[in-house]
């Protein structure tokens, strides 16, 4: 990663739609201040403009790079990630994450309804156990927030867990046809309501 910064890195992938930036990326960033000793780098999509993410940002201790979101993970050690194929690339390089959402109440609900999974995040889903931890909704504050990412960074036994965790579904999802595996275990899921 460029500069110097000898800080270990929180990646934080807040999606990328404009909306759901705005949305997920300040409520990610609360937990910045708590974690000086960590270096918060925002992957930013490549098709928004950066200066939106730093507008957004404002005076939190975060920095923006565009279009590198897998030279981010790849120096991670752990990810605050919106819900959505951005979870499983988490994953699948290793790293510890927590998966973020908030929506509107109204869409969530019609969600909930319409579809019944357990889980909300690729690689849950993938796995049928949850791996990874979810805040969802109500459940998504800055406190929870920075709980579970204390946890990621700090709790030694917790962390080495989840990386066994994601080292098998790596195995699982690997070799020839992993795109394949992955859209029918969700299919699966999806079509089974488990």
């Amino acid at each position: 990663l460029p500069g110097d910064d000898p800080r270990p890195v929180v990646a934080v992938l807040p999606g990328s739609r404009r909306q759901e930036i705005a949305r997920m990326l300040p409520l990610m960033l609360s937990t910045a201040e708590k974690f000086p000793d960590h270096r918060f780098v925002v992957a930013a999509a490549p098709a928004v403009d950066a200066r939106f993410y730093r507008e957004v940002i404002g005076d939190a201790p975060a920095e923006v790079i565009v279009g590198r979101t897998y030279d981010i993970l790849r120096h991670a050690d752990a990810a605050l990630v919106t819900s959505g194929t951005a979870t499983l690339e988490t994953a699948l390089f290793g790293v510890p994450e927590v998966v973020c959402y908030k929506g509107s109440t109204v869409n969530f609900w019609l969600a909930r309804r319409l579809v019944k999974v357990p889980f909300i995040s690729l690689v849950n889903l993938i796995m049928g156990t949850e791996v990874v931890r979810e805040l969802i909704q109500d459940e998504l504050t800055p406190e929870a927030l920075s709980t579970e990412l204390d946890r990621l960074l700090n709790d030694r036994a917790y962390r080495e867990r989840i990386q066994l965790d994601l080292a098998d579904l790596l195995h699982r999802l690997g070799g020839p046809g992993a795109s394949e595996k992955v859209a029918d275990r969700v299919w699966k899921s999806l079509s089974t309501g488990a």
